[in-house]
């Protein structure tokens, strides 16, 4: 029998080798392959070119290549966008660039958020300032990408083109229900009327106080978007609101009737419109260049200039551990810290795109922020949120830049407790018996409820922790605790509002904070350097190399929300106290 088992357990080594050199390999010809394609030589920009901008390509925060490999499954992906920051000054860069005759707008769908999409769509317009054409074309209009599509000199639809503007809508996920039916005991305690981040778990419908600030939110987001368009159009806003509750606009000839469009025409006539532009004969004369391209070969930073403005990008949930998951922590807090210790350095612009998350993990970011504000100026930039711990983290900077349709406020504190004793017994028909050695021993421990004394204390530690918020937010913008509170309470502000109220100073972009603060260091040569370091495909394959297909598959398949929701609940281990603003679902119809 030896020889057989000697047989059987030399084959199965001979295949483990087998399949580890195989990996081993394939993770060096990709490495090599993703090595090679970081040294591609830079995009040439023709003469005469047409800056075509597909606005169905993602816009992100920081442009990135992203890639993924999972050698059990046998799959790959890989992705790429171009930066929100390299987008407009690609576009400043193209209004004095005698290589680039007119933009190109390919307004099919919009690969950007609202905020991104207010910030870029302003670029554009200075873009026309310079004299200089932007044409649209669409095959199918909606609200989005109208929006982005009204900018332009020239809006032209497909013939046939579909056309659905019907305003903006939001969706709100409550989960009571479910949770009832499933046993499970949920305890909300909070601070602020308007935090609604947790309602949803404890409600099968919105609060009326939360109803209230998104009928204001969506107002003054979408009054931003009537009157850009109306601004660009030969109609009030009053009308176009008015086409759009009536329904009367449903057709492409609607659409040119009502002036929303210049012209009706078929993709070849178009391409002869262009030759038209370009002064040539033929379509295969016509010289395109992407936006991507165009930012790579003529977006630079000033590479001689030792004096740098930072532009430190604060995107995504705040949490404890941020393992360069899309999150930010205790990590980023760090890249904060060595911005702060770089002598060149004069100045630091605080990009925000969060909707907050951890009390500890905020105060850990703001404690950096005021650090690094004791020795140079710090100029913040908000994006599509800012809001909550968001907030929190950067309203002691020196200035705040916000976009209308920036989601911002939310001052308010929570803890929501779960405790599933009850499910087990419902569900699976387990029994759970505590033992402890104090009265309130078992305190948060996820299988029963608190009792009173227990949500007397926590509700203790929400409203000092909210206090605590109110008064640094008061510090910060200079003012009293009072007047704080009075617009604080956990409710959501449109950035349109924020900046009526006190809480952002100035509508503008983020090339308009970076050229504040520009002014405020007395720079007017510098280079601008990122943080973090954008993550390189390199880096990105190790990363995945080390994920299990089941992990990877989870976070791609499942419904974004459904899937927060379920690993939050399941991951809790004790009470947790969050500045979080509510889960927004923002659609432009």
């Amino acid at each position: 029998m030896k020889p057989f088992w000697k047989v059987v357990f030399g084959g199965c080594l001979g295949t483990i080798i087998a399949f580890l050199l195989f990996n081993l390999i394939l993770f060096g010809i990709l490495g090599s392959a993703l090595s090679s394609m970081g040294k591609e030589s830079q995009p040439v920009v023709p003469r005469n070119a047409i800056l075509k901008i597909d606005l169905s390509k993602p816009v992100s925060e920081q442009g990135k290549e992203s890639f993924s490999f999972n050698p059990l499954a046998g799959s790959a992906s890989m992705s790429s966008s171009v930066s929100l920051l390299d987008a407009v000054r690609a576009l400043e860069t193209a209004a004095s660039d005698p290589q680039v005759k007119f933009v190109y707008l390919k307004a099919d769908d919009l690969g950007m958020d609202i905020a991104q999409a207010e910030e870029f769509r302003n670029a554009l317009l200075k873009f026309r300032e310079c004299g200089k054409p932007v044409i649209a074309y669409s095959q199918n209009l909606s609200a989005g990408n109208y929006f982005m599509a009204s900018v332009a000199d020239k809006v032209i639809l497909n013939a046939y083109g579909d056309v659905m503007i019907n305003g903006m809508s939001s969706q709100m996920m409550y989960y009571k229900d479910l949770i009832d039916h499933l046993g499970i005991d949920i305890q909300l305690i909070r601070h602020g009327k308007y935090k609604s981040a947790g309602e949803p778990y404890i409600k099968s419908e919105p609060s009326q106080e939360n109803k209230e600030q998104y009928v204001q939110m969506l107002g003054t987001i979408w009054g931003m978007i009537a009157d850009a368009v109306a601004g660009s159009r030969d109609f009030t806003a009053e009308q176009f609101n008015a086409w759009i509750d009536n329904l009367e606009i449903n057709s492409a000839e609607d659409a040119l009737g009502k002036g929303l469009v210049d012209e009706l025409w078929y993709d070849d006539q178009v391409r002869d419109y262009f030759c038209t532009l370009c002064g040539v004969k033929k379509v295969k004369d016509l010289k395109y260049v992407g936006l991507k391209d165009y930012a790579a070969a003529k977006v630079k930073s000033n590479l001689r200039a030792k004096e740098k403005i930072a532009v430190i990008y604060a995107d995504g949930e705040i949490v404890m551990d941020d393992k360069g998951n899309g999150n930010i922590g205790n990590n980023f807090a760090r890249e904060i810290a060595e911005a702060r210790r770089d002598s060149s350095v004069k100045a630091v612009v605080f990009r925000v795109n969060s909707p907050g998350g951890s009390v500890q993990a905020s105060a850990a970011i703001e404690r950096e922020i005021a650090l690094l504000k004791e020795c140079k100026p710090v100029v913040a930039s908000y994006g599509g949120y800012a809001a909550s711990g968001g907030y929190w983290i950067s309203c002691g900077t020196d200035k705040i830049f916000s976009d209308k349709s920036t989601l911002t406020g939310s001052i308010g504190v929570f803890g929501l407790i779960p405790s599933f004793g009850k499910a087990l017994k419902k569900n699976v028909h387990l029994n759970v018996f505590e033992v402890a050695t104090h009265k309130h021993g078992s305190m948060a421990n996820g299988m029963s409820p608190l009792d009173p004394e227990e949500e007397s204390a926590m509700q203790e530690r929400i409203d000092a922790t909210y206090e605590d918020f109110v008064g640094r937010v008061a510090a910060g913008r200079g003012l009293t605790t009072e007047a704080v509170d009075e617009i604080a309470q956990g409710r959501v502000w449109a950035g349109g509002d924020a900046i009526k109220i006190g809480l952002v100073d100035e509508l503008g972009g983020l090339t308009d904070a970076i050229r504040y603060a520009a002014t405020m260091a007395g720079l007017e040569n510098y280079r601008l350097v990122e943080y973090p370091a954008v993550t390189s495909m390199y880096e990105q394959l190790l990363s995945s190399m080390e994920e299990t297909g089941t992990e990877q598959d989870i976070r791609t398949d499942l419904p974004a929300v459904a899937s927060r929701t379920a690993s939050w609940l399941l991951g809790i281990n004790g009470p947790e106290i969050a500045a979080r603003m509510p889960e927004i679902s923002i659609k432009l119809n």
